[in-house]
């Protein structure tokens, strides 16, 4: 099964654009094999364009992170809230039907509550100029903890009603 079984491509890019203007986070529906099921771009910020234009800054941080919070989300069968190698928080809530894993549904871009960015991590990483980073960091919003929380317990919900309306409708 996957997530386009569930609920059409246009409602999960419907979702995404929802958390966005919700939570102004970057928004993204994964499906269980960690790919993009939609072609969205919304950025939080102006780092995380130029860190993911670099195949290290891709490989290195973005998707090392996806990867590790996914599985971990998989593993426990709830929301994982933490930062990636760049300092920036990064959330995902898994989907599941019928005790099936059909991927998660996430956001990043936002620092912590008095967190900074790593422009020394990113650096090493990607090779970009520590200032450039720097600028490139300066306007980037922050995200409490607590708001993280409320964001994962409004995907939940709306999660909830998805699979409640397709099991609906299955049977």
């Amino acid at each position: 099964m996957q997530l386009t079984d569930i609920l059409p491509i246009e409602k999960w890019n419907d979702l995404e654009l929802d958390l966005v203007k919700t939570y102004h986070l970057q928004a993204s529906v994964f499906n269980a094999d960690g790919i993009r099921i939609t072609s969205n771009k919304n950025w939080s910020n102006s780092l995380c364009p130029a860190i993911k234009s670099l195949d290290k800054g891709q490989s290195f941080i973005c998707a090392v992170a996806h990867m590790n919070l996914s599985n971990q989300a998989r593993q426990a069968q709830k929301p994982v809230i933490e930062e990636c190698d760049a300092g920036l928080l990064k959330l995902v809530v898994p989907v599941f039907y019928n005790g099936e894993y059909l991927g998660v549904i996430g956001g990043c871009g936002l620092l912590p509550h008095e967190g900074e960015v790593d422009a020394f991590s990113i650096n090493k990483i990607t090779d970009m100029p520590e200032e450039k980073i720097k600028r490139l960091a300066v306007d980037i919003p922050t995200m409490s903890l607590e708001s993280a929380g409320s964001a994962c317990n409004y995907i939940e919900s709306r999660l909830e009603a998805i699979v409640h309306t397709y099991a609906n409708l299955a049977n």
